[in-house]
């Protein structure tokens, strides 16, 4: 018995998503098509040269245009951008530093120093878990020597 492997394949909405690059701004021929799991590793690996062009200047999706800028998504649509931006768009934003971008840009380092800070207290609570099943093995091993 032959076992019959079929190729994956995406939306091209999910491969422009995971180039990280606008859908609308790619060619007809990729925004018409399906991309396969194979066609997108290429694409990563050895980008065309539309694809870099993208990439450098967009316009940019609203995930890449947040991280540009250093703010959320959500921090984005609260500042009023809700169209794709170039690279160009998003250094003049950064030159002018208008106060929604600031604020947003300091409730982002608020959101980061906080997820550290949990992320600390979980591994300093998984520590001390695991130092206390030790402890108590450790008990149990000596009490079965008795």
């Amino acid at each position: 018995m032959t076992s019959h492997q079929n190729t994956q394949t995406m939306k091209p909405a999910t491969a422009a998503k995971k180039l990280g690059v606008y859908l609308e701004a790619t060619p007809a021929e990729f925004q018409e098509g399906v991309v396969s799991r194979s066609e997108l590793s290429a694409l990563q690996a050895d980008p065309p040269q539309w694809l870099k062009e993208l990439r450098a200047n967009g316009p940019h999706p609203r995930p890449v245009v947040a991280a540009k800028l250093g703010v959320s998504i959500a921090g984005l649509a609260r500042g009023g951008v809700t169209e794709p931006l170039t690279t160009e768009q998003i250094e003049a934003l950064k030159q002018e530093a208008p106060e929604w971008l600031q604020r947003e840009r300091a409730t982002q380092a608020e959101v980061r120093k906080e997820t550290v800070r949990i992320k600390e207290m979980h591994a300093e609570k998984a520590e001390k878990a695991e130092k206390t099943k030790k402890a108590q093995e450790t008990e149990q091993a000596r009490g079965q020597r008795s």
